[in-house]
């Protein structure tokens, strides 16, 4: 982690910031989410290419917590304010980005920040604007989004023989712009076990390119794709004990995704249409036997119409879903194997208002998925952003959201001891927010908010010791999430900024209406974070302190599985550079500089104290 991570920590970012909390689908209402200025994009750009992964970039958000499964490059998931790992919805350049071939979880530990521009995290159950999963929040990311001649690239190599190089261009002419980027990454990694065993590295490479035509005015053309490939090794169970082992297990995992749109403004009116295809592929080996593979497939397209009438602003539009997943497996001769598919239409519509001047903002959206697997699904969102007085807001929303079943959840997966079922229902959940923010400048704020949901028919597993089988079920009883979020942003001149957050969480679960209420894993209930840069001439440096109270696991190696606590950890991170000339500059970053000693996994073990450096290039504008 490093310096631009701090900028995660407003909920109303200044406008240079790059991790952002924003309003629902259209950005610029209710909480402005914008671009880097152009005074600061120099900054923000070399900090983004010294960081690896986008999990460095969200690690520090409020409400937000991280789980690896061991090393970089293993599994990652993100729980927002509560929330399953699955309610995490994934946007990649307005491309739905939850894998359909890995339960519909959002791959974080792919995704790298060579091509990221900026990041939205959109807290809160989304599902009026976003559809399926989108119960705790959004992650929309955006990519190669300059326009400008210029071309940028850079290396480097630490600590556990990992190393890093990337190259971006971009070129604007006459209404055309094209913008591509590709990266590489590897590590030999560690025991994830920690019995002494061989170490558990991975490799990644990506690349995208974004093409974009403004043939006419108000008249925009745009289209984009992605493609990531990874390998990642770690340590499972043993075959003969089920249990954790230092085994051979090594998953490869490709995504491909692309997305084309247009868009029309005539005055009052403005006019957009998109498709977008993601297909995915995982396969899993142990040493060199296969053991299955998945694969997934997800076509949408959606189109959307928006008149202003005078302060008010009014939106309809369409869209249509259609996944496809297959699994094969080797190890259980085929006998696992399955082709599915699934569909949905909705229709979404949105109301936006200002009142009073800019004294209220108001906004009110709802939205229906005919589903083709399940009953119907309607999800409502209100809010408001009241400015009472100069340098003062009240914000106060309501939200809903739902998500389907996964293929997993359904049908069940290797290994043949996991059966699914299909008589689940769709999990629903409802929440609201209230908040208040001074702000005596873009740099000098400090906010203060609250929170609660509920989640019902939550999907859970379901264990038969007399037949060791597992299935899926759905609670009758009810998960509930409250919390706190207090922030805020100091800056003393131009050269040095701080940045803090503290969250207070209580996450519960209960399977059983009116059975016992248990905490919820892997959240934990305090967090605290503080981030500061300083600038002097040529150098800059930052640091970023994070603390991650304890929380709650599963040990699945005891019988019956019994519940185990995490203990808490604080993970100390700097990077320090020097521009030797105007093309180049030198760093040098390392990560848990205390050399902490955690696991976010029971079970899993994570790296200690690593030493980074490295170079960038940047030529033209």
């Amino acid at each position: 982690m490093s310096l631009i991570l701090f900028v995660a920590l407003a909920s109303a970012p200044p406008p240079d910031a790059t991790v952002v909390v924003t309003a629902p689908r259209e950005p610029e209402a209710m909480v402005e989410s914008v671009s880097p200025s152009e005074g600061r994009q120099e900054e923000v750009e070399n900090l983004l290419s010294g960081l690896p992964t986008v999990v460095d970039l969200l690690r520090l958000t409020p409400a937000v917590s991280v789980s690896t499964s061991g090393p970089r490059g293993s599994q990652t998931q993100v729980r927002i304010r509560g929330a399953e790992a699955g309610h995490t919805l994934l946007f990649v350049d307005g491309i739905r980005f939850n894998d359909p071939a890995a339960g519909n979880e959002a791959r974080f530990e792919l995704l790298t920040v060579e091509a990221v521009d900026r990041i939205d995290v959109i807290r809160g159950p989304q599902s009026a604007f976003w559809g399926s999963e989108a119960i705790g929040g959004v992650v929309a990311a955006y990519t190669n989004g300059r326009e400008s001649d210029r071309v940028d690239a850079g290396a480097e190599y630490g600590g556990l023989d990992s190393a890093r190089g990337w190259a971006r261009a971009s070129a604007s002419a006459r209404g055309v712009t094209l913008g591509g980027t590709a990266g590489w990454q590897r590590s030999e990694g560690i025991d994830s076990f920690g019995g002494g065993g061989e170490r558990d590295g991975f490799e990644n490479r990506s690349a995208s390119l974004r093409a974009l035509l403004r043939p006419a005015s108000g008249v925009e053309i745009g289209a984009v794709g992605h493609w990531i490939e990874g390998k990642s090794e770690f340590d499972g169970f043993d075959p003969a004990t089920f249990l954790r082992g230092d085994t051979l297990d090594a998953t490869l995992n490709r995504i491909g995704a692309a997305r084309l749109w247009g868009e029309l403004d005539r005055g009052p009116w403005t006019f957009t249409a998109d498709a977008t295809l993601l297909a995915s592929a995982n396969r899993n080996r142990l040493g060199e036997d296969a053991l299955n593979r998945t694969y997934g497939r997800r076509f949408t397209m959606g189109a959307r119409a928006s008149r202003r009438l005078g302060d008010h602003r009014l939106t309809i539009g369409a869209e249509r879903h259609e996944e496809d997943f297959r699994a094969r497996d080797q190890a259980f001769f085929g006998g696992t194997d399955q082709d599915r598919s699934r569909s949905l239409v909705a229709l979404v519509g949105e109301w936006q208002g200002e009142w009073l001047g800019d004294k209220l903002t108001t906004r009110v959206a709802a939205r229906h998925d005919s589903l083709s697997a399940f009953a119907d699904a309607t999800t409502l969102y209100a809010d408001l952003e009241a400015r009472p007085a100069r340098r003062w807001r009240v914000i106060a929303g309501y939200g809903e959201g739902f998500a389907q079943p996964t293929f997993y959840d359904l049908y069940g997966f290797f290994p043949g001891s996991f059966t699914g079922n299909p008589a689940l229902r769709p999990e629903r959940s409802r929440g609201w927010h209230a908040g208040l923010r001074w702000e005596a400048t873009p740099r000098r704020s400090l906010g203060l908010s609250i929170f609660s949901a509920d989640l019902r028919d939550e999907i859970v597993d379901v264990f038969d010791p007399a037949t060791f089988r597992s299935t899926t079920a759905n609670a009758s009883g009810a998960s509930r999430r409250k919390g706190i979020e207090a922030e805020g942003a100091w800056s003393l001149g131009k050269s040095v900024r701080l940045n803090f957050n503290y969250t207070w969480l209580h996450a519960e679960e209960r399977q059983v209406a009116g059975g016992l209420a248990l905490r919820e894993a892997r959240r934990p209930k305090h967090s605290f974070n503080i981030a500061g840069e300083a600038r002097l001439g040529a150098l800059r440096g930052s640091a970023s302190l994070a603390y991650v109270g304890s929380r709650t696991d599963t040990d699945f190696d005891r019988f019956p599985a019994q519940r185990v606590t995490l203990g808490d950890y604080m993970l100390a991170s700097a990077i320090v550079s020097w521009r030797v000339a105007p093309p180049i500059e030198i760093y040098l970053r390392v990560e848990n500089a205390f050399d902490a000693e955690y696991q976010d996994a029971v079970g899993y073990n994570t790296p200690g104290r690593t030493v980074h450096a490295g170079l960038r290039l940047r030529f033209g504008n």
